[in-house]
């Protein structure tokens, strides 16, 4: 079998996130995996680097496939293309060793969470920032950020409450930007959990309105409840930026 490795672009705003399930069809895994069915013949399964939820884009998706059929990369690209819906992209597609797993060999991931908070709302950009006008102080924001640096248990900023597995993740940067009205919060880590950067920025949006502070944020991470914890933030402002491997 050959394994391919696949970078996808997608606009996450009509689908109900990344993992396909059984009650829609209406998924970004499930759409490419019925185009590279009928394509190969075969019943085709694509692993993601990450499920990014309803709502969220992405840059720079990673997945890969394993089939039998003999098929060159840029045939399955623009096969692909050709019947994907145009809010989808394959931006490139690559044979790979056979071991290569885009989830379980990803090294590390950015994402990225926009709020649109200038005087006048953006028109062009309102699918990928979430509009907030609140003042917002960026220099207690940023301190508060260099608390989760490093390696922690993060259960206070997992909304999946059945979570068996270890909540334990390490976050490498927290870098926050104010260009214009355009607020940039990008997280770099290892592996993020369901929601994590979403809460994430909640909790932080929440040291920059000054409901929480500083101080607070050791206590919220060591209660490991989610109750502890910030809101969480709009699906739309957040975007899968890059995969590490």
């Amino acid at each position: 079998m050959t394994n391919f490795k696949l970078t996808i672009q997608y606009d996450g705003t009509r689908f109900s996130g990344w993992q396909k399930q059984g009650n829609t069809d209406n998924t970004i895994q499930g759409k490419i995996e019925n185009i590279l069915s009928k394509m190969t013949s075969e019943e085709i399964e694509i692993h993601g680097s990450g499920r990014t939820d309803a709502g969220v884009h992405a840059i720079k998706q990673i997945a890969n496939f394993k089939t039998n059929a003999t098929l060159s990369e840029i045939d399955i690209r623009d096969y692909l293309n050709k019947y994907l819906p145009l809010d989808i992209r394959i931006l490139s597609v690559e044979k790979t060793d056979n071991r290569f797993h885009a989830r379980l060999n990803a090294k590390g991931k950015h994402y990225r969470y926009t709020i649109d908070n200038g005087e006048v709302a953006n028109v062009f950009e309102r699918k990928y920032m979430t509009r907030l006008t609140k003042n917002y102080d960026l220099e207690a924001m940023k301190k508060a950020a260099k608390l989760f640096i490093g390696e922690h248990d993060f259960k206070s900023f997992c909304d999946n409450k059945r979570m068996k597995k270890s909540t334990v993740r390490r976050i490498s940067d927290i870098q926050i930007n104010n260009s214009d009205g355009i607020i940039t919060i990008d997280f770099y880590g290892n592996g993020f959990l369901y929601h994590m950067v979403r809460i994430l920025t909640g909790t932080l949006l929440m040291v920059g309105t000054h409901e929480l502070s500083c101080d607070d944020i050791p206590a919220i991470i060591e209660k490991k409840s989610r109750d502890a914890a910030g809101f969480t933030a709009p699906p739309q402002g957040l975007c899968l930026v890059e995969v590490d491997y």
